[in-house]
């Protein structure tokens, strides 16, 4: 859709326009400027000859006092007295003599780069504007925006009381959107004029320099559209700065619109929220028609009543908004703090996570993960957005309502994301929580078509208005429902308490860690002294009781017997477990001495060990491609010297052990495997497996300490890598170490093999 105009040149032209400065006033009134510095008379209007017969140039550069005495003697000191800038004060309506005899005056001081700009403005005839007359409208306006519940009736009533003041055809309320587009809210009106309730009006029709005349001087009035322009005469080159001029002339584009429309009289009053533009109140008539300053001042406070009314019932609701989504919030809250993993909390309540922003969809998106809830668009095309939003807009909070116009690929599932609401809650690590709503597809009325035509005239092209305010439709599609301002800042107070939570988090593990190092170093000491202590008794036990069976065998009993053997078996096991303890509390204390190891071979001198004690047991080896690694050598023999050796272990039962040693590549590592056929285990157990003295099945059955997994676990960390099992009861178990694939680089490293295999 284009909004902006055919060509894009036509519509900078108009933007260029210095309707601030155009020279001119409109012939209702008298303009002078008089010179701060000096008080003396640096610019007055051509029509002051036609109002009290005197040449403007004649007086030029005079004291004000001497050029224009009977207004001085009445204005002199209110010409002097500062006026803010930016402002436009009424000061008093005064009697002046004139060509044609006594006349009234509405008298409005400004400033201007230095100047006092003084406008006498013609009271127009049977007008009734004192304030005896005004008051009780205003009264009215006053006691009956106590009733108004909605902005909509607040804005209804704005229009009738402006219309019933000053006497206009038709009073509209106008309101810009973000674009600004203006839409009519509210209309009083009689049948002189047609209706253009909810009509749509495009930003080309007031442009930004418009604009900002408009937020600056809240009120215009255009009396009759088809007025001659009257100079301002000067001996300055400069251009007098009129932005703050009640009688400033309007641009021709402007006048040109108003007789297209049938409004040959206007008038604009300003509404300002925070001091930014909202909208406007804008009154048309049918015929020319001119309001005193004193009505039209009525107007501009009864407008800023209406404003400030405005800005508590908007203020009132998002109040109300924010109470409601601030309930949710703690909720959200809650469920986090509830969880170890916070995205759990919020993965868990979908619903409540999309009532925080008011959307259907909801998509959580890490580098490794993507959560998606409600309705949103597939994994892919989040991961896509997660791609743009990564590269192209990294604030912390981003949002728009057509999100197709910033990210052409979102077209294709606009129904499912036309507006998207995103926070970003981690800067370290790309992740984002997306919010979604489908598109609107909505019929938009304007009022006319919005596209100006451009005309040649004069040998050139030129911006015209459009002719016909006719109804003019357009389907809208592409765009979702605004996002609330309270929905965005629920939002990201959101992620305000997300990132508070992992750095909380973030803080306690630190901590934490402190604390699980000092106590693995106490343990580490402790099994170690206690292990190393053990060593000698056991072996003591051992020695002795061999000696005893040795020598005293044939004198004992066969209970005596028994005996013996037992604490023999038992002082063997326990000695055993001692020397696996001592191990295991060394493996923290060691520090790594990384070779190049030769694995295959390594593997094969394990096979052959282990075949001197499982002489009776049939076993079929498979051995695949086994890569060369840069490890520790004695730690990592002692990995795979406990994994074949588990695995021939578990398979005995077996008429035949099929045990299959073999590597792959995944990810950027080198995972290795030990598989076979014995009895397994169930996978429920498998959080079990790599603890220390954890086993899954009874000493009975399969003879073990239960720290030798615990060893390749604790070996292959240290290593940088991971271990992780596979397996069903009674169909063997899989046996996986990966090792990061850096492992290999020492053979381009130069580090010199290990001797020992």
């Amino acid at each position: 859709m284009n909004q902006q105009g055919p060509q894009e040149f036509d519509l900078t032209a108009c933007e260029r326009e210095p309707i601030h400065i155009p020279g001119s006033i409109q012939p209702h009134g008298i303009l002078f400027a008089i010179s701060i510095a000096d008080m003396s008379l640096t610019h007055a209007s051509a029509n002051v000859a036609s109002f009290f017969g005197i040449e403007p140039l004649s007086i030029l550069k005079r004291p004000f006092r001497d050029a224009l005495p009977e207004i001085a003697a009445l204005l002199e000191a209110d010409v002097a007295e500062a006026t803010p800038s930016g402002t436009t004060r009424f000061v008093r309506t005064v009697i002046l003599k004139t060509v044609t005899g006594e006349a009234a005056f509405d008298v409005a001081l400004s400033r201007s780069d230095g100047h006092a700009v003084l406008e006498l403005e013609a009271v127009p005839g049977n007008t009734v504007s004192s304030i005896d007359a005004l008051y009780p409208t205003l009264r009215r306006f006053v006691e009956e925006l106590h009733g108004a519940s909605t902005i909509d009736r607040l804005c209804q009533l704005a229009a009738e009381d402006i219309r019933r003041m000053t006497g206009f055809d038709r009073v509209l309320v106008y309101r810009f959107d973000e674009q600004w587009n203006g839409t009519v809210i509210a209309e009083d009106r009689n049948e002189a004029l047609p209706s253009y309730l909810d009509l749509r009006f495009p930003a080309s029709d007031i442009p930004a320099q418009a604009r900002e005349l408009y937020r600056r001087n809240r009120l215009r009035i255009i009396p009759n559209a088809d007025y001659t322009p009257v100079p301002i005469q000067s001996h300055d080159p400069a251009p007098l700065d009129l932005s703050d001029s009640a009688l400033r002339s309007v641009s021709p584009v402007h006048l040109e619109y108003m007789r297209n429309m049938g409004t040959p009289a206007s008038m604009s009053i300003s509404i300002l929220r925070d001091g930014a533009l909202w909208g406007l109140i804008s009154c048309h008539n049918s015929s020319p028609r001119r309001v005193a300053l004193p009505v039209r001042n009525a107007c501009d406070f009864l407008t800023q009543i209406f404003s400030l009314q405005l800005e508590a019932r908007e203020n009132t609701a998002l109040a109300d908004n924010r109470v409601r989504l601030g309930a949710v919030q703690t909720r959200l809250l809650a469920y986090m703090a509830g969880e170890n993993f916070f995205i759990d909390g919020l993965v868990n309540n979908p619903n409540d996570l999309m009532l925080l922003a008011g959307a259907t969809g909801v998509a959580i998106v890490t580098d490794e993960h993507c959560w998606r809830l409600g309705t949103t668009p597939g994994e892919g095309e989040v991961r896509a957005l997660y791609a743009w939003l990564s590269e192209h807009h990294q604030e912390d909070v981003f949002a728009t309502d057509r999100l197709a116009e910033l990210f052409p690929q979102a077209a294709r599932y606009a129904d499912k994301a036309g507006g998207l609401l995103s926070i970003s809650i981690s800067k370290m690590r790309s992740s984002y929580i997306l919010w979604f709503r489908p598109e609107i597809v909505e019929t938009v009325k304007w009022g006319g078509n919005p596209e100006k035509p451009v005309r040649e005239e004069a040998g050139t092209l030129r911006l015209h208005p459009r002719r016909s305010f006719e109804i003019w439709k357009e389907t809208v599609r592409g765009r979702s429902a605004a996002w609330d301002r309270s929905e965005v800042e629920a939002v990201k107070e959101l992620r305000n308490a997300i990132v508070g939570i992992v750095l909380r988090r973030a803080e306690e593990l630190a901590a934490l860690t402190d604390e699980l190092r000092r106590s693995n170093k106490e343990l580490e000491a402790f099994s170690y002294s206690v292990s190393h202590d053990l060593r000698a008794p056991f072996r003591h036990i051992v020695g002795y009781s061999e000696l005893l069976k040795k020598q005293e065998w044939s004198e004992m009993t066969e209970r005596g017997k028994r005996y013996i053997d037992t604490i023999i078996d038992a002082a063997y096991t326990a000695g055993t477990l001692v020397d696996n303890l001592l191990r295991f509390s060394q493996m923290g204390r060691t520090a790594l001495k990384p070779r190049l190891v030769d694995t295959a071979k390594l593997v094969d001198e394990v096979r052959q060990g282990l075949a001197m004690h499982t002489s009776g047991q049939r076993i079929e080896w498979t051995i695949g491609d086994l890569p060369s690694i840069v490890a520790d050598p004695v730690l990592i023999r002692l990995v795979f010297e406990n994994l074949l050796d588990n695995a021939v272990k578990y398979s005995r039962k077996k008429d035949t052990s099929r045990i299959e040693v073999g590597s792959f590549q995944d990810n950027g590592e080198i995972v290795f495997f030990v598989r076979d056929n014995g009895v397994g285990f169930d996978m429920k157990y498998v959080g079990k497996l790599f603890g220390v003295f954890q086993r899954l099945h009874r000493m009975e059955e399969f003879e073990g300490t239960g720290i030798g997994l615990a060893n390749v676990h604790r070996i292959v960390e240290r290593h940088g890598g991971r271990s992780w099992a596979q397996s069903q009861p009674d169909k063997g178990a899989t046996f996986y170490i990966a090792l990061p694939e850096n492992v290999r680089s020492g053979v381009n490293a130069g580090i010199e093999a290990d001797p020992a295999g």
